[in-house]
């Protein structure tokens, strides 16, 4: 991770000399692919699932009020989730079995819609803050359909830090890190065990035009 940081020092010092910035009024459009790691926070003891790794991707839509300052709005698939997990099935028989150690994935279209701050010499730094509503489209696990087990939306908030290297006329690469934090609960189910929180964090590139 620190080599990371350090190449996108340098890739920043270089293209320092090329401007980044953008006119009022300008509205500028990304697309970008990553993966993110995910679990879940359980309100009830305070408690953190294991992780799993997952895919992100989505287009924004980035409205600059200034030099420094934005409106974005993206649309993202992303894989959430938790490792290590646990179901129960319920036989014919009304006889419940536990099975332990599974992988519970859920899929999200996440909307979040944040305030931008451009920064540096030619404001090619970022930095994104706001709040997400994210809708479910499917939900599994041990080889079971969970979707019904889950609430359709989740709500948090979204944040990121990142880089834009021009690389045409129009044109920028992006490289950032982005977090986000679900403040309501996910589960569907009346359980003593607690509320069920998203939580995700994401390494992201991407195209800027």
């Amino acid at each position: 991770m620190k080599k990371l940081f350090t190449t996108i020092f340098i890739l920043s010092a270089f293209y320092s000399i090329s401007s980044a910035q953008q006119d009022p009024g300008t509205i500028q459009f990304g697309v970008n692919g990553g993966f993110n790691e995910s679990y879940v926070s359980i309100s009830n003891g305070f408690e953190q699932s294991g992780s799993k790794i997952g895919f992100t991707g989505g287009v924004s839509a980035d409205y600059y009020f200034s030099e420094r300052w934005s409106l974005k709005i993206r649309a993202s698939y992303d894989q959430k989730g938790w490792g290590n997990g646990y179901i129960d099935v319920t036989d014919a028989n009304d006889n419940t079995t536990e099975t332990d150690g599974v992988t519970i994935k859920l899929n999200y279209i996440t909307i979040p819609l944040m305030a931008s701050y451009h920064f540096g010499r030619q404001r090619q730094w970022y930095f994104d803050l706001g709040p997400y509503v994210g809708i479910l489209t499917s939900a599994s696990g041990g080889g079971y359909d969970l979707k019904s087990t889950f609430n359709s939306t989740d709500a948090g908030l979204d944040s990121s830090v990142g880089i834009q290297l021009p690389i045409g006329d129009r044109t920028k690469f992006f490289i950032e890190v982005d977090g986000q934090v679900g403040v309501v609960n996910i589960s569907s189910l009346n359980s003593d065990n607690g509320n069920f929180q998203n939580e995700r964090s994401s390494f992201n590139i991407g195209i800027n035009f």
